[in-house]
C-alpha cells in the first residue's frame, strides 16, 4: 500500500515539475516591455508584449491603464494610433487604441493587439486627428524603449 501510494506521488511530482516546464516554455517565448513614463499624460501605465505566431509573424499586445480621453489632452485630439518601429527602421501605423471605461472602472483602460510579419524593435503611441495617417505626429503620449527579441 505505501509502495502504490509513494508511486503515485512521484508520478504527480514529475507531472507537476513538466507541466511547470512546458509553461515557462510557452512564457519564455514572449518579449514583455513597460512603457516608459509619459510627459503628455503622466498617470497612463502600459506595457506591448511581443511573441511569435505559428507562422513565424509577430503578435503585439498592449495594455494600458489611466489613459486620459484624447480630446482631454492639449491639444485635443480624436483618438489615439499606435505605431511600431521596424528592424529596418520603418515607422508603420498598426492601428488605434480602443478605450473602455466601465461602469464599475474608474480607470480608463485601452487594449490593442495585432499581427504583423515586420520584427517589432520599439512601439510608441501617438495621439492623433486620423487612424489612417502614414506619419506619427508630434504629440508622442506614450514609448518603449528599443528592445530586443
Amino acid at each position: 500500500m505505501k509502495t502504490i501510494r509513494l508511486n503515485n506521488l512521484k508520478k504527480n511530482i514529475l507531472l507537476v515539475i513538466f507541466t511547470m516546464l512546458i509553461v515557462f516554455s510557452f512564457n519564455s517565448c514572449a518579449t514583455n516591455v513597460k512603457f516608459l513614463t509619459s510627459s503628455v499624460v503622466p498617470a497612463a501605465q502600459g506595457s506591448v508584449k511581443v511573441k511569435n505566431d505559428n507562422n513565424k509573424n509577430y503578435v503585439i499586445s498592449i495594455t494600458l491603464a489611466n489613459l486620459a480621453d484624447s480630446k482631454r489632452l492639449q491639444p485635443p485630439k480624436l483618438i489615439y494610433v499606435v505605431w511600431m518601429v521596424t528592424d529596418r527602421e520603418i515607422t508603420k501605423n498598426i492601428g488605434q487604441i480602443k478605450s473602455t471605461s466601465g461602469i464599475f472602472s474608474k480607470k480608463l483602460k485601452g487594449s490593442f493587439k495585432t499581427v504583423s510579419s515586420d520584427k517589432p524593435v520599439k512601439v510608441f503611441i501617438t495621439a492623433e486627428d486620423d487612424a489612417g495617417i502614414q506619419y506619427p505626429g508630434t504629440q508622442v503620449v506614450l514609448s518603449t524603449e528599443k528592445f530586443q527579441l
